[in-house]
């Protein structure tokens, strides 16, 4: 039977206590950044495992930031994977810096770290990770192997509560670690990001830089009503990226609730994996998809091209007219007018093939194993 209604491929998860909070924090009369987004930085901190959180707009604006604090500008070079959402490379660009594209591992689709290291040059000035889907990469490993000099600044819009191979959670590594609170994201405050690091003076720079670079944001004027705000404090450019309080008094809400949350994720995972299992090895699945590391936040399988009679995109149609929000995770970046800057592309063989294979099956904290069931008989019926 078809389904009613549309099955969004990651659908927020908001219970009536997120709605309290957000009613909380309108009646206080304060609504921008302020005591509920320093409660949330720091009970994030705790949560990570790092010592500073700080929260931002967006995670473009702390991959922007993060990569500004760590001294990229015009000229210089910043490795990244091809495969992944355009806002890991635009940080660069934005700083006058050149998007190097890495390929990546055919069953982790995260950075291959031989390619990474085969990018290097005297111009790279930093290596912008991406835990792919959720699954988290090692960055130890990586951090031995790369000159000191390169920063190692970590995408991690997919992986909230994944674990790196030592079991540490992705934000503890000491990196420059960036989070996302989009709206399909594990945790949401509609929109909304963060950084996580260990360096307490970097964490004072970020925060003063997301305020217009000013020494005392908007809270510590207000709280403290013997300060006077002087106009000649600025010293150099800042930028609005502020948090507020709104989004923070959510995303309290849905911290607490990340266990709920990360249960239901790897339960539709495992559902997908054991009803899916009949069609290995003509189908692929991300490495580790059901393993304790992996965030779920992305359930990403890849085709048997040359085995279909129709092609990928006509699958995703057929998905979609069962209700079924299927998606595709991603374009290569390495491809794009935008990063080639009137050069040919290079020949990334992993990426290409993966990204022409790639289909993203519906998975969030707000689906029930019987909507992943319909995903799989969906899925099964057009394929066949």
């Amino acid at each position: 039977m078809l389904r009613k209604e549309y099955l969004a491929f990651g659908r927020p998860n908001f219970s009536a206590e997120e709605i309290s909070a957000v009613t909380r924090v309108l009646r206080s009369g304060w609504v921008g950044m302020g005591p509920e987004t320093i409660a949330f930085e720091a009970e994030l901190a705790q949560f990570l495992g790092s010592s500073r959180a700080v929260t931002l707009n967006s995670c473009t604006s702390g991959l922007f930031l993060s990569m500004r604090v760590a001294g990229v500008g015009p000229g210089d070079e910043v490795i990244c994977p091809s495969f992944t959402w355009c806002s890991t490379a635009d940080a660069a660009l934005y700083l006058g810096a050149r998007p190097v594209f890495c390929d990546i591992d055919p069953d982790t689709l995260c950075a291959d770290p031989a390619s990474i290291l085969a990018k290097v040059t005297p111009r790279t000035r930093a290596v912008a990770l991406v835990h792919f889907g959720g699954l988290a990469m090692d960055v130890a490993a990586l951090r031995q192997a790369l000159p000191a000099s390169i920063a190692i600044i970590e995408d991690a819009a997919h992986a909230l509560g994944a674990r790196y191979p030592d079991g540490k959670r992705v934000g503890a590594s000491g990196n420059l670690c960036c989070f996302s609170f989009y709206a399909n994201k594990n945790l949401s405050t509609g929109e909304g990001g963060a950084v996580a690091l260990d360096d307490a003076a970097t964490a004072e720079r970020l925060q003063s830089l997301r305020h217009h670079a000013l020494p005392l944001d908007a809270w510590k004027r207000y709280s403290n009503p013997k300060t006077i705000m002087l106009s000649n404090q600025l010293t150099e450019l800042g930028y609005k990226m502020n948090y507020t309080d709104l989004q923070a008094s959510i995303g309290r809400v849905q911290l607490r609730r990340q266990d709920e949350f990360a249960a239901v994720r790897q339960a539709v995972a495992a559902r997908y994996l054991e009803q899916l299992a009949e069609l290995r090895p003509r189908i692929g699945f991300q490495r580790d998809c059901a393993g304790a590391n992996h965030a779920k936040h992305l359930f990403v399988i890849q085709l048997p091209l040359q085995e279909m009679k129709s092609s990928r995109e006509e699958l995703l149609l057929g998905l979609r007219a069962r209700n079924v929000g299927a998606s595709i995770h991603y374009d290569p970046l390495h491809t794009m007018p935008l990063y080639l800057g009137g050069r040919d592309p290079e020949h990334l063989p992993v990426t290409e093939k993966v990204a022409k294979s790639c289909v993203t099956l519906p998975i969030s904290a707000s689906m029930s194993l019987d909507d992943a069931g319909y995903v799989v008989e969906s899925f099964r019926a057009v394929f066949r």
